[in-house]
């Protein structure tokens, strides 16, 4: 269940479709670090989800991880 909070996105990656639920603030700050490395957000999405080390790590929680990573070290925190 998608909480009021959340915003749904569908996308194909690894061959099938899948749909990923994240806050606005999330998808706003992958859409900002896929603009940056001048790839779109799906190439950024498959990017992620490849690198997943543990399979069993959802697609959701490595997105957020993500993002916080790579803002924080953007800032030079």
């Amino acid at each position: 269940m998608t909480g009021v909070h959340l915003e749904k996105r569908s996308f194909s990656l690894a061959g099938h479709r899948t749909s990923v639920a994240l806050e606005p603030a999330f998808w706003h700050a992958l859409e900002q670090l896929a603009a940056a490395q001048g790839i779109t957000l799906v190439r950024l999405l498959q990017t992620v989800d490849e690198a997943r080390l543990e399979t069993d790590v959802p697609l959701t929680s490595a997105l957020r991880v993500y993002a916080l990573e790579t803002a924080t070290a953007t800032r030079g925190e």
